[in-house]
Parts: C-alpha cells; structure tokens; sequence
C-alpha cells in the first residue's frame, strides 16, 4: 500500500469527488490536503476532514507528475498477450477507500475480449463491495480509461452489475492478506 501521508499544498484550483458520495467539489489553490493514498492513478486526499479522490490527470495541482500518462505505449497487443495484458490493466484501478486493486478484490466478475479486424474490443462485467456506492462511476470509468489506454484496443464497455452479491469470500489471499483478513 502506498500510503505516504504527505501534506501538499494545491498549486492551482483542482476538480476532486467527495468519497463515499462521490459528489464532484473543486479543491482551491493554496488549501492544504494529506495525500492518504496513491495507488493506481488516482489520489485519495484528506481535506477540510474530509476524504476527496484526485484523477491523475490533476495530479499535477499536488505537484505531483501526471500518473494518468499511457503505461503500456511500448506494449504491441497480440492474440497471446491480449488477455493478460488487460488484466494486468484492471491491476491499476483501485476503490479510493480500499488499499487494493479491483481484481484482487474479486470486483471483475467477467471479461470476455473479441477480437474485430486488427483490433480488440473488451466487455467488462464488474460490481461494487456495497449497492449505491458514489464512487461507482468513478471506479468503473478508471477501469474503462486503464483498458482503453492500450495499444490495439478499439472499444471497451463496463458494466456494473450486482448479481451474485460481492462479498469477501470472492477476494484473492493477497488481497485478505495486505487487509489483515488473514
């Protein structure tokens, strides 16, 4: 977990989404906010006594360099790395309260990848740890933008779905493990 608790001074006005609501507020220039978690591309901030998400691309408000940059451009999808390769993506996309990726938490009920010509479309089924959840658009937009964001990727849509019903038992050891569930 990266959880530096840095306090940073915003450099300039910063768009940020009140967390568990989810209600968008801008953070002003000059205001004090703790960095509580860095995971992924996205920053959960304390602020005011209250916890905000940063997207990466604001990053830069917390002098901060842009986490939200395309981290595979080097990475040629192909038919025998495609499946990892998203994956891998999803790796990357975390719930602002949680300290752990949504796959390990078991949040990806389903990914099915087809592919269309020289490229790929991918259809993501995934749901939330609770039913009305603010952060759901945020969280399942992160998911989208981390697996648009590679190469040969044509189009990507998720879902939110909320059968079965999550629960703990769906997550992976690592994940019970670096939450202390073990």
């Amino acid at each position: 977990m990266n959880n530096d608790n840095t306090l940073k001074e915003l450099t300039r006005d910063c768009n940020a989404s009140l967390i568990p609501a989810g209600d968008p507020i801008t953070i002003k220039k000059g205001e004090m906010v703790r960095i509580t978690q860095s995971l992924g591309t996205s920053f959960t901030v304390l602020v005011k006594g209250n916890l905000a998400r940063i997207e990466g691309y604001d990053s830069d408000a917390i002098g901060i360099e842009n986490k939200q940059e395309d981290i595979h451009t080097d990475f040629e999808i192909n038919d025998e790395n495609i499946e990892k390769m998203v994956w891998d993506a999803l790796k990357n996309c975390f719930d602002p309260e949680i300290p752990v990726n949504i796959v390990d938490l078991g949040l990806i009920y389903d990914c099915s990848i087809k592919k269309e010509n020289n490229s790929y479309d991918v259809s993501i089924k995934m749901t939330l740890t609770a039913p009305g959840c603010g952060m759901a658009g945020h969280i399942s937009n992160d998911a989208r933008l981390q697996v648009a964001n590679l190469k040969g990727i044509s189009n990507v849509v998720v879902d939110i779905v909320w059968e079965p019903q999550w629960d703990q038992s769906m997550m992976t050891e690592a994940a019970k493990l670096q939450l202390g569930m073990m």
